[in-house]
């Protein structure tokens, strides 16, 4: 295992966001185009989720993803972030809070 310095973790600016939109992209059987909302701004994240979600059961979900990744392009889409999940090998499950009123935009801490 490669450890990190607690000042190198503190670069990742990990955010909770809201999905409002959620189309398969086209060419792709894994991958989801997802519009985020941070509050005051909305960001495009790809994510290779499709194989466990369906895009009209995240519509309104909070999640948490990664802010300050720099963004690259996916099947030509801009890829604005990217989205915290677990992954056992089968199974996908993505990291939601456990409080519903928490801001969305807020930062982890």
């Amino acid at each position: 295992m490669e450890y990190i310095s607690f000042e190198d973790f503190q670069k990742v600016d990990i955010r909770l966001a809201e999905i409002k939109e959620a189309e398969h992209v086209e060419g792709s059987e894994k991958l989801l185009k997802l519009l985020l909302s941070l509050g005051e701004e909305e960001r495009t994240v790809v994510a290779g989720i499709a194989k466990y979600y369906k895009p009209e059961e995240l519509i309104n979900k909070k999640v948490l993803m990664v802010y300050n990744l720099k963004p690259r392009k996916i099947m030509g889409i801009e890829s604005q972030g990217m989205l915290i999940a677990l992954y056992d090998g089968n199974q996908l499950s993505l990291i939601v809070p456990d409080k519903e009123n928490i801001k969305i935009g807020t930062r982890i801490s």
